[in-house]
């Protein structure tokens, strides 16, 4: 019987370095807006988890943490987001979604910060997708009152919890061009 000369630990490490060791930058610049996703390409729980974990280490206003998560990969259900939604058909060939649901900060906490909590949260998504070769589409629920009706019945959201966005979620079967980029003209430097 031959003996590894490393133990599973190293291994581990070394596949960590291996999976995250693209530079922030890179991983910023190759995030896309997918729209068409490859079908049979299952989102896994352990991706999905992942995912989640990234949103909830978003900052948020004094650590409040406004948010919940709903993680779907049904299929009839995320047929019923694109039907619902006019802006998420992409849902119609995605593996899952993450539907983003705030919960408006109480007197206890600094009210009004939700919508920058959940959008940080949301950017974290896209980015560790990235990261984990997934592509998504962030579609934008609030503050539209029809889609947040349309999502709270859809999810039984009750309020004062507020469908925030649908991301949708999966292997990406297209590769559009990038659409951002650094714009100087709109930058003021204060020395």
């Amino acid at each position: 019987m031959k003996v590894c000369p490393i133990s599973a630990f190293e291994i581990i490490d070394t596949l960590k370095v291996f999976c995250y060791n693209t530079p922030m930058n890179e991983i910023i610049k190759n995030r896309r807006s997918i729209r068409k996703f490859e079908s049979g390409k299952p989102v896994t729980r352990e991706q999905l988890d992942q995912l989640l974990e990234a949103a909830m280490l978003a900052p948020s206003a004094c650590n409040s943490r406004p948010w919940e998560f709903i993680a779907v990969t049904k299929r009839e259900t995320l047929d019923e987001i694109a039907r619902v939604h006019p802006y998420a058909q992409m849902c119609k060939t995605a593996s899952a979604a993450i539907i983003v649901v705030a919960i408006p900060q109480t007197d206890e906490k600094p009210a009004g910060y939700f919508p920058q909590d959940c959008g940080a949260a949301t950017q974290n998504i896209l980015l560790e997708a990235v990261a984990l070769g997934l592509g998504t589409c962030w579609c934008g629920v609030y503050p539209r009152d029809e889609r947040i009706a349309d999502l709270r019945k859809l999810f039984n959201i009750n309020e004062p919890k507020i469908p925030f966005c649908v991301i949708a979620i999966g292997t990406p079967a297209e590769e559009p061009n990038a659409r951002g980029f650094f714009e100087k003209a709109k930058v003021t430097y204060v020395d």
